[in-house]
């Protein structure tokens, strides 16, 4: 009885401290074959676009310039989209793109805030909050792109820093 007593106790003691933290819950893995998948945590919560492939992905040549875009859906999040883009930069597979202001020749990301009068409000990376996209696959044949990213951007309502990290994605692109 003394026995059972104390594995008892041991158990409320180490095993059963319910933490809160929801980081526990599995993103998708990160894949290269074009799954259709966008994913991060946002402050440690998962932020997984359950869309069905909402978002529009392109890589395009326009009017002399190339344009990369990708953009995840959460409406159940503060953060509801999350965006990596790239403005007159183009992207290759294995390269690493610092993401900061969005201006030509640079990589950037962001996101739209859902705000308590039921609006929403962008917030993007700039030369204090900043972050790193890395593009895994890029197969213009099969028209797949992959990366991982994170980076940080000032909440536009509270001036808090919103940490986006373990990012990625794998979709078709547009060309």
């Amino acid at each position: 009885m003394k026995k059972a007593i104390l594995l008892l106790l041991l158990a409320i003691a180490f095993g059963c401290d319910k933490d809160d933290n929801t980081t526990t819950q599995a993103l998708p893995p990160a894949t290269q074959s074009g799954k259709g998948t966008f994913a991060c945590y946002v402050d440690g919560k998962p932020f997984i676009d359950k869309s069905g492939g909402w978002f529009n992905c392109f890589y395009q040549f326009v009017d002399g310039e190339y344009f990369f875009s990708i953009q995840g859906r959460n409406e159940n999040n503060s953060m509801r989209t999350v965006i990596i883009a790239t403005t007159d930069k183009t992207i290759s597979q294995g390269e690493v793109l610092p993401l900061v202001v969005n201006q030509n020749g640079n990589a950037w990301g962001g996101g739209r805030f859902n705000l308590p009068n039921n609006t929403a409000e962008g917030s993007y990376t700039n030369s204090q909050y900043s972050g790193e996209l890395t593009i895994t696959k890029l197969d213009y044949t099969s028209h797949i792109v992959s990366g991982i990213f994170w980076f940080d951007v000032k909440h536009p309502i509270s001036g808090e820093t919103v940490e986006i990290r373990e990012g990625r994605f794998d979709t078709l692109f547009t060309q």
